[in-house]
């Protein structure tokens, strides 16, 4: 939604305010023109402050997250990576991963072993649990 208010109405400034505090869905965020991110459960005067700074031109972000942003690096998952991987996450079987994002079972195979690979997992399940953890599904 931020995506399409930043390409509609270019002057638009959002800020979101979430309960989930991942490195992903931050940079997820500020890829698509976000100009502030916090959590929730900041105070209500420093959300306050947030609006005043970002109406006056400012980006704000949560410190603590953009620590864990910048720890975190960048999401090493490729769009179609991520795409098998969170058809996965249901438990699905290869074949039906396979028919739903119009792939050969073999080629699911291959990202998936691949996306397990970059993630340092174990199996397909842990390999989505880590990419989810982390925001990047």
């Amino acid at each position: 939604m931020a995506g399409i208010l930043h390409t509609e109405i270019p002057d638009c400034r959002v800020l979101i305010l979430t309960t989930f505090g991942r490195p992903g869905y931050l940079r997820q965020a500020m890829d698509n023109g976000v100009v502030g991110f916090l959590l929730k459960d900041a105070p209500a005067s420093r959300l306050a402050a947030a609006i005043r700074r970002i109406m006056e031109g400012e980006r704000i972000v949560d410190p603590t997250l953009a620590l864990s942003a910048l720890s975190e690096g960048n999401n090493p998952l490729t769009e179609r990576e991520r795409a098998v991987l969170a058809a996965a996450t249901g438990g699905n079987t290869i074949a039906k991963i396979a028919s739903s994002l119009a792939l050969s079972e073999g080629t699911v195979r291959n990202y998936l072993s691949v996306a397990i690979q970059k993630l340092g997992a174990s199996n397909r399940i842990e390999a989505a649990h880590i990419a989810e953890q982390k925001g990047w599904l």
